[in-house]
């Protein structure tokens, strides 16, 4: 006889809402009781004015922003050791023109 639990079985399906798209703009709100992602498209529209038009919210747990977390973590590792390393755009004050 096992001492292990039973695991569930899964079956994954997309709701009627499902969809994709493309971010390039992530904001992050906490609060005591979840996290909120706030996802959108940046758009330049002159040198110095950048406009974030918002796409889609999602609220995690925070077991569930953690367990996200872990799981970025070690996919943007394998992706690193692949392809090398991810070079993030230095933030700071622009040039002057």
């Amino acid at each position: 006889m096992s001492s292990s639990p039973n695991q569930p079985t899964f079956a994954v399906t997309q709701g009627a809402n499902y969809r994709e798209t493309y971010a390039n703009s992530v904001q992050v709100r906490v609060s005591v009781w979840d996290i909120f992602l706030l996802f959108g498209l940046a758009h330049p529209t002159s040198p110095d004015d950048v406009v974030i038009e918002n796409q889609q919210g999602i609220y995690l747990s925070p077991q569930q922003a953690k367990a996200l977390f872990n799981i970025l973590g070690q996919n943007l590792a394998q992706y690193e050791q692949t392809f090398g390393q991810i070079a993030l755009e230095p933030v700071g004050p622009r040039p002057v023109q």
